[in-house]
């Protein structure tokens, strides 16, 4: 296949809800009325954001679904989305499958694609996303109030202990713990639901995607203020929980979660946990905002534990 023919078979879509998709120099849509448009850009590249053996399904889903997790971050509702890929060739069974991939969990959410770009070099995907919400409702990271508590949705430390597996950096032989890690590496699930209702229950929040405590912490640097974060409170997997020592880097600081963390007055306890369970994800309120400065996490008798590192650096 040549560039087009790549495009045309697998990409080139209706878009009902875009005033001009695939197919022109550029797309034109039109946002709702009375609304914010948000943007926001992704890149994956082989070998630093994805091993190279991923099947191609799992592959396409994760390069729209850590898009889909920012706008959920905001509390934006996702419209359109634009792709660009380099492929070391035009092999056409495996852009099937990543086309496939991509595919159902836009329509999943109610996404269009309506642009993008092909060309042959290194396997590397980029997603551009274009959402909207309510004018001037949108969740935001310099937003947090000393007194707020902190939470965080889902499970931590699944992606982290799959790709450290891999690696060679833990040994785990777990079979159905190693299974559900990779599943939740390769097919992070967006919390777009919850991030819609949190728009008037939270203060402000961010997506977990280089690990909790990084992110965490551009929360605290736009806001000004710091946190206390509670380790035995941090949300894992049951088959980890007996284990919580050993991993607790993969739960605090590992990435690959694309969960949301928010803050949020503990007025509005009850109502996220009731807004939470009614869209079936599981919160956990894990530590509180204070004056000052960074992060700290805390054990059960409030002595701080040191880690090597907050998070993942994409240039370390």
């Amino acid at each position: 296949m040549n560039e087009f023919e790549l495009i045309g078979r697998y990409f080139k879509r209706p878009t009902p809800s875009a005033l001009l998709g695939v197919g022109d120099d550029a797309a034109i849509v039109r946002p709702t009325p009375g609304h914010d448009l948000h943007m926001s850009v992704d890149m994956l590249v082989e070998g630093r954001h994805f091993f190279a053996d991923v099947a191609p399904r799992a592959l396409g889903h994760k390069a729209l679904a850590v898009n889909l997790s920012d706008l959920a971050a905001m509390g934006a509702r996702p419209r359109w989305a634009l792709l660009s890929l380099a492929l070391p060739k035009a092999d056409e069974a495996w852009v099937a499958e990543f086309a496939a991939g991509f595919l159902a969990l836009a329509d999943a959410h109610g996404v269009e694609l309506i642009g993008g770009d092909t060309t042959c070099g290194p396997l590397t995907l980029s997603v551009t996303i274009l959402g909207e919400a309510p004018a001037g409702q949108a969740l935001r990271r310099a937003a947090a109030k000393a007194g707020d508590d902190i939470w965080v949705s889902g499970e931590l430390g699944l992606g982290a202990l799959s790709v450290r597996q891999r690696l060679g950096w833990l040994n785990v032989n777990d079979a159905e713990l190693l299974a559900a890690a990779r599943y939740k590496l390769e097919y992070p699930e967006p919390r777009l639901a919850l991030g819609a209702v949190l728009l008037p229950l939270a203060h402000a929040a961010a997506d977990v995607s280089d690990g909790l405590m990084a992110d965490l912490g551009h929360i605290l640097d736009e806001s000004a203020v710091a946190a206390e974060v509670w380790a035995d409170a941090l949300p894992s997997h049951p088959a980890l929980e007996a284990r919580r020592g050993e991993f607790l880097a993969c739960l605090a600081a590992g990435g690959d979660d694309y969960e949301l963390v928010f803050t949020a007055a503990p007025a509005k306890r009850a109502a996220i946990e009731a807004a939470a369970a009614a869209r079936g994800c599981r919160v956990s309120r894990i530590g509180r905002i204070v004056a000052g400065k960074g992060a700290r996490l805390l054990d059960s008798a409030g002595v701080e534990i040191k880690l090597d590192k907050d998070g993942y650096d994409h240039f370390g």
